[in-house]
């Protein structure tokens, strides 16, 4: 199964470092024919998608670290025996459940002057609830023990959620982040939406304009002359490959965290 679910991406791949006439002729599978990277460089080149990639950049990682942390701190009360939590909890439920709907959120984003606003790609998703009950979840099963010690030894509330339960929950805390990264970077939807300012375009809308341009040349900002050795086909592949592959590098790092995570948070005793 993980074989035939990477066939797809593999062909792409090919097509991105084939040759203009392999391509053309429905030559390339598996593997590429013509090896050249003229495509990719023309495609990385592109002032417009480099603009594209910075945005999508900036958006991920900020949204990512914004999202990790209201989460992580809006999930600790919630995970403490306090009055009314049921109810809050039913609150929260209810949002995964039911919305507004588009266009009164789209009204709504307008009245806060967000659109057009590369905070409009952050602020109505910095939390989500299923993430949330995640991290509610892993602080619960923490042992309440840690907490009433570092209380004894006369630490007060945010040194403890900072210095023993945020590096206990650093496991998860990564699975979200990865969850939370790869959210924001392959969002469509909301760009589509919100943004119509050419300059803030994401990378999956300038994607968009790539593979709904009949030519390509337009949408990646290049000559017909600089592309004439290069299929259609092959700037869409190099584009999706170019999209892809960022997001791609960020699990290695993340990749000790999964592996030590059933060890962390455990009690000898």
């Amino acid at each position: 199964m993980g074989v035939i679910m990477l066939l797809p991406l593999i062909n792409v791949l090919s097509k991105a470092v084939s040759a203009e006439w392999a391509i053309t002729s429905g030559k390339v599978g598996i593997l590429p024919v013509g090896f050249q990277l003229d495509t990719m460089k023309e495609v990385i080149s592109s002032s417009t998608f480099i603009r594209a990639f910075g945005v999508s950049v900036g958006v991920t990682v900020v949204g990512t670290v914004i999202s990790i942390l209201m989460t992580a701190l809006t999930a600790y009360p919630l995970s403490k025996r306090l009055p009314g939590i049921p109810f809050i909890m039913v609150l929260f439920i209810f949002t995964m459940l039911f919305s507004g709907g588009l266009i009164p959120n789209y009204l709504l984003m307008r009245q806060l002057h967000l659109i057009n606003n590369l905070w409009v790609l952050i602020l109505p998703g910095m939390i989500s609830v299923f993430n949330l009950l995640v991290i509610k979840s892993y602080y619960e099963s923490l042992p309440e023990a840690l907490e009433e010690s570092a209380r004894i030894d006369g630490a007060k509330t945010y040194t403890i959620l900072f210095r023993i339960i945020l590096p206990l929950s650093m496991p998860v805390i990564a699975t979200i982040a990865l969850f939370y990264a790869v959210g924001f970077w392959n969002d469509y939807f909301g760009p589509m939406i919100y943004i119509n300012d050419t300059a803030l375009k994401t990378l999956q809308l300038y994607l968009q304009d790539v593979v709904m341009d009949a030519s390509a040349a337009n949408a990646v900002n290049k000559s017909v002359d600089d592309l004439m050795n290069m299929s259609p086909e092959g700037i869409r592949a190099a584009t999706v490959v170019a999209s892809t592959v960022p997001i791609l590098f960020v699990y290695p790092f993340l990749q000790k965290y999964f592996i030590k995570g059933v060890l962390i948070g455990s009690v000898k005793g």
